[in-house]
């Protein structure tokens, strides 16, 4: 799973990444890389609930400003059919843009890994 940042919002019709990112989104420069960046992700089970659980992701401007963005998309960058497959993203109220060697951490939950959703 990886993390990408877009400044369009994505909507529920949109399932694969590049349905979003090709609207504006932070060019692969200044620290972001194209498609984003990996979580590592886990997946446990307890009494028929199911938790999915990912790393925290933190991008740094490198040689200039990231940005802008506003939403933070989790997608499967494994996915074939539909390639690089939507599962979700948030929503952070207003564009950010990182100068030079600030940081924006994308964090699930207080815990590590943090829970991204749970099914039951």
């Amino acid at each position: 799973f990886k993390i990408a940042l877009t400044n369009t919002l994505p909507v529920n019709t949109q399932v694969s990444l590049d349905t979003v990112t090709n609207h504006p989104a932070p060019a692969a420069a200044n620290g972001y890389t194209a498609g984003g960046t990996a979580t590592t992700i886990s997946i446990s089970e307890t009494t028929g609930t199911t938790t999915v659980s990912g790393t925290q992701v933190v991008f740094t401007a490198s040689g200039g400003q990231l940005g802008p963005f506003r939403y933070a998309i989790l997608y499967n960058d494994s996915a074939t059919s539909p390639a690089d497959a939507l599962i979700g993203w948030w929503d952070y109220a207003s564009s950010v843009t990182l100068n030079d060697t600030e940081t924006f951490t994308v964090k699930f939950s207080n815990t590590s890994p943090g829970a991204i959703f749970t099914l039951a």
